[in-house]
């Protein structure tokens, strides 16, 4: 069975370099991105197994990424380095997060259509075997996970309103009982971008977006 967490042959090989090392730190890699650009930019998404990322966090993460990409140099040209929480309205990248995120509303679309449809929205509920079942309009059914090309959830009134609920409990609350979409993390100042083209996201999209970092081109031989 395959994952969404990579999906090009360079995102893949990058995955297979970064993920030992990120699990190693105590992560998960969620999902890792080579976008393209005058400067390329390389998107890492990380988590805790149980959910809960901050700042300090994906700094420690960049530190061990940009040391790891340095001695195993995948990358010929220069880049940028973005390291950052799923944020609220994450993608589903593996099959546990439809478990996960049971009583959600997700949005996915197949790599093929099914039924004449290849875009689908509604309510997980849950996983059976190979299989994530969403509830829509038309009831319940179940897709192979091998088929789908991408999913997330949904920003809804509802998923914002949880999620102020959650910054309300005291801070002595038990990671346990917080749902692991909803990160405290430190609060980021506002920042326009720049020449380094640093473009700054709402923390609705992305509660962390930091420690980018962009590599030296290689000197000549």
């Amino acid at each position: 069975m395959t994952d969404l967490v990579a999906k090009t042959a360079i995102d893949r090989r990058l995955a297979e370099i970064l993920r030992p090392v990120i699990e190693d730190l105590g992560f998960e890699l969620v999902r890792i991105r080579l976008q393209g650009g005058k400067t390329a930019t390389l998107q890492i998404m990380a988590d805790r197994p149980e959910g809960g990322i901050n700042v300090d966090d994906c700094a420690v993460i960049s530190t061990a990424v940009s040391a790891t990409l340095d001695v195993e140099d995948p990358l010929e040209d220069a880049y940028h380095l973005e390291v950052s929480s799923p944020g609220i309205d994450r993608p589903l990248t593996r099959l546990k997060d439809f478990a996960t995120f049971e009583g959600y509303e997700i949005r996915v679309e197949t790599n093929q259509p099914i039924d004449g449809r290849k875009r689908f929205k509604g309510v997980s509920v849950g996983v059976e075997g190979d299989e994530i079942l969403i509830n829509i309009e038309e009831g319940t059914i179940g897709l192979n996970f091998d088929l789908l090309s991408d999913a997330k959830l949904v920003l809804t009134d509802e998923l914002i309103a949880e999620m102020l609920r959650q910054k309300k409990r005291p801070a002595w609350t038990s990671r346990a009982l917080t749902n692991p979409l909803l990160t405290k993390s430190k609060p980021i100042p506002a920042k326009p971008a720049t020449r380094r083209s640093e473009q700054w996201q709402s923390p609705l999209q992305t509660s962390l977006n930091c420690c980018r970092r962009p590599k030296r081109s290689p000197a000549k031989r």
